[in-house]
């Protein structure tokens, strides 16, 4: 006769394997159920004459030469 084939480090193989199909299963579907916030109007920064750096685009400057 002979022995079973299916042997303790297999069976720990197996059970790793499948959490970890399962681990990773979950955090795709985490990912996909975020919204996506990475429009380009949402990463533009403005930095103003004194380097300060904001969201808003700056006022319209006048030009000097037309005064």
């Amino acid at each position: 006769m002979s022995k079973n084939q299916n042997t303790f480090i297999k069976k720990q193989k197996a059970e790793l394997k499948k959490r970890k199909q399962k681990d990773k299963l979950e955090k795709m579907l985490e990912r996909k159920a975020q919204p996506k916030d990475g429009s380009l109007d949402n990463m533009i920064a403005y930095v103003d004459e004194f380097g300060n750096i904001s969201s808003t685009p700056p006022a319209p400057i006048a030009d000097k030469k037309s005064k």
